[in-house]
């Protein structure tokens, strides 16, 4: 009995191996036929914006310093600093004593000048007469013609130097030149001012509208040019728009109007400065903000955008991407990229019509690879994908999975 106990272990050991290598090969996974799953993007040609992203800051559309015209004494101010005034609004007001004694005197001497042509007048009109009875001689009437010409000479001298009184006079009243925001005076009532003084009394900011002055490249310039030349580009023409964001990121709500380009550029740092017109009625943009503008440069007709996930480098530093076939077999292909375009790159070269780019799952294909293709949507505000109502396997595809 004890004899027979080896044997018997070694038909149960082998029956059970037997069973194990059945079992080990019906539960074997068949991944011999499986493609793994890509998402795609199908392109076509279009009308593309282009558009450029500069800094830029914003100015006053209008600027004026408020400085005396005359000399005196501040007698009142009658604004508040920082308020808005209005174009004509008395800002200051000098003591107009001498300057109203002296417009008093030239009213006066024009009278005086004015009371002495009627007499003169009179004088020429009787000696013409008389000189043709030989009453009077030729020389006496040249002499009262000339008088009567000094008098009315002097009342014309008599009614400028009323005119300059006047304008001195109105001048003890300082005016606001334009519409804006008044800053911090520098003069307070009682102090001496004088019309050739240096420092501005105040300074008025036009606030609405306001300009942004935005600097772009010289090379960049020049690239653009050559591509609207060339016909790549269509020029935007003098209508172009701009939009803007803000210093913390956000987008300002009103759009501007390109108003136009230096003619020179910068030479220390190679840059040409443009400038732009924005709506700014809630007083938003205060001079001095840096801003980022977006330009819009022109359009690009017919042209491809390949989303920017999709495009890699090889390992001589070209950028590449997949493409599915319609058998389904994925191919690396170069591609000729010319700029980026949101969450896409703007491509010159190495695509056609209906080509299909991988955007997801290329990190498990490689170059002639048998894959399914399922259709995507690219947002193109934030890059996300975004799956269609409906995804087309390729030719002979095992039934579709969803997207990993």
């Amino acid at each position: 009995m004890m004899m027979r106990l080896p044997g018997a272990l070694a038909v149960v050991s082998l029956i059970a191996l037997a069973g194990c290598s059945d079992g080990g090969q019906q539960s074997g996974p068949p991944t011999a036929n499986v493609r793994p799953q890509v998402s795609v993007v199908t392109l076509h040609p279009q009308a593309v914006v282009l558009t450029a992203d500069v800094p830029g800051r914003t100015a006053a559309s209008l600027v004026a310093e408020v400085r005396p015209q005359v000399t005196g004494i501040i007698r009142a101010r009658n604004f508040r600093e920082g308020s808005e005034v209005k174009a004509g609004d008395v800002l200051y007001e000098i003591d107009p004593a001498v300057y109203q004694a002296t417009y008093d005197s030239a009213v006066a001497a024009l009278k005086k000048a004015e009371a002495a042509v009627p007499s003169a007048q009179a004088k020429v009109d009787r000696y013409r007469s008389l000189t043709s009875q030989d009453a009077v001689s030729r020389q006496d009437l040249d002499d009262a013609a000339s008088t009567l010409a000094q008098a009315q000479a002097e009342v014309a001298a008599e009614k400028a130097a009323v005119d300059s009184a006047r304008i001195n006079l109105d001048y003890t009243k300082i005016r606001a030149p334009i519409s804006g925001r008044i800053d911090a005076s520098s003069v307070t009532v009682g102090a001496l001012v004088t019309e050739a003084q240096t420092t501005a009394l105040a300074t008025i900011n036009q606030l609405d509208p306001i300009n942004v002055d935005v600097t772009q490249s010289s090379t960049d310039l020049l690239e653009l040019r050559r591509a609207i030349a060339s016909g790549q580009i269509k020029s935007s023409g003098t209508n172009v728009s701009v939009a803007l964001r803000l210093e913390d990121g956000s987008r300002y709500d009103e759009a501007g109007a390109f108003q136009f380009a230096e003619a020179s550029v910068a030479a220390t740092v190679g840059t040409v400065t443009a400038r732009a017109t924005f709506p700014n009625p809630d007083r938003l943009l205060l001079p001095g903000m840096y801003v980022r503008a977006t330009i819009e440069e022109g359009v690009a007709p017919n042209s491809f955008l390949v989303p920017q996930r999709a495009v890699t480098r090889n390992l001589k530093g070209a950028p590449v991407a997949f493409f599915v076939d319609a058998d389904g077999t994925v191919h690396q292909r170069e591609i000729s990229v010319r700029r980026s375009v949101g969450n896409s790159w703007l491509v010159a070269g190495g695509v056609t019509d209906g080509d299909r780019v991988v955007v997801e799952g290329g990190q498990r294909i490689r170059d002639g690879q048998a894959v399914t293709a399922a259709e995507v949507q690219i947002d193109e505000a934030t890059g996300d994908i975004r799956q269609v109502a409906s995804a087309a396997p390729a030719k002979d595809a095992a039934a579709p999975h969803s997207i990993d």
